[in-house]
């Protein structure tokens, strides 16, 4: 591994967490944060999860709840304005938030914690479980108690080189979990006009970071690939997957399992890999369906552009 590897991916992220503990009164920025470290949102914000275990979004709420449960136990501040600091609109979504965190009501936890009441077992403690250490600390540097998530499902990665990669395609806007619909528009047309053969490969490439974009604007394309010299319909987009090296594993499993193996392939597999991401898109190749195969033998390749 490249002594600075690591490093420069420790550097990014202990920088957004710190960013995040020092900020917790704002509304977080997610698209700042992937610029400040320098990377695409799509590809950042799952370096964060791999490597922290909770996403952007979900220490800043999780560090919010946790100091409203020490300023509900600490101090005499009314819940209503406790909960507007933490960020809820309402004293009800505050409560319901609260009690799924901690078991038990707002003031039912003040209770517990002047020692009377019975909501909350025991003594009450404010810290939720985290994988990462950080946890709210009145007046200290809570990052210092940062640690990375580390010794994952080992991944199997191979480093290819790709010659640029013609497809056609169709856009989907909206929910990620719906580009089926995208695929079933592109089978429709690409199969009508001879598109698609014994060789041709089914993918997805995605553009937007679902924490960053309002699910009914994020952006993909269900793609397959086609001959240089293959004539388009016009109902058919094109996009071109860039030649380069490529780091390659695959899933096997269910789709919906797709965004924590992204997570471990680019916050734990990378930080530790001597690579560097490269200019280009992240992608999916599908080589079986469910209609060919039960779920659990699905077969999903992803690739992730590295540098040189």
């Amino acid at each position: 591994m490249k002594p600075d590897t690591r490093t420069f991916y420790e550097d990014a992220v202990r920088a957004a967490v710190r960013h995040i503990v020092g900020g917790l009164d704002a509304a977080i920025d997610l698209g700042a944060l992937a610029r400040r470290a320098a990377m695409s949102p799509y590809h950042f914000h799952r370096i964060f999860r791999g490597m922290v275990g909770e996403t952007a979004l979900e220490l800043h709420r999780r560090l919010r709840l946790e100091r409203a449960a020490w300023c509900l136990v600490e101090r005499e501040t009314p819940v209503t304005s406790i909960a507007f600091e933490a960020g809820y609109e309402t004293h009800e979504a505050f409560t319901r938030a609260f009690r799924k965190a901690y078991a038990c009501s707002p003031s039912e936890a003040r209770q517990s914690g002047a020692g009377v009441g019975r909501g909350c077992a025991g003594a009450f403690h404010f810290e939720l479980a985290t994988p990462n250490g950080v946890h709210f600390r009145p007046g200290t540097a809570a990052v210092a108690d940062l640690h990375f998530i580390e010794g994952g499902t080992i991944m199997n990665v191979e480093i290819v080189n790709m010659t640029e990669l013609r497809t056609a395609s169709v856009r989907h806007v909206g929910p990620y979990n719906r580009i089926s619909e995208a695929f079933a528009r592109l089978g429709s047309v690409a199969g009508a006009a001879g598109l698609i053969g014994q060789g041709s490969k089914m993918l997805a490439i995605y553009h937007d970071d679902p924490e960053s974009t309002a699910e009914s604007e994020l952006r993909s394309d269900a793609c397959v690939s086609v001959d240089d010299e293959a004539k388009l319909p016009a109902e058919l987009g094109e996009q071109r997957i860039r030649a380069g090296r490529y780091a390659r594993t695959v899933h096997v499993g269910a789709y919906t399992e797709l965004g924590d193996a992204w997570a471990r392939f680019l916050g734990q597999w990378l930080p530790s890999s001597g690579e560097r991401l490269g200019a280009g898109q992240s992608f999916e190749v599908y080589e079986n369906t469910p209609l060919d195969v039960p779920t659990e033998q699905l077969r999903t390749l992803l690739y992730l552009p590295l540098a040189g």
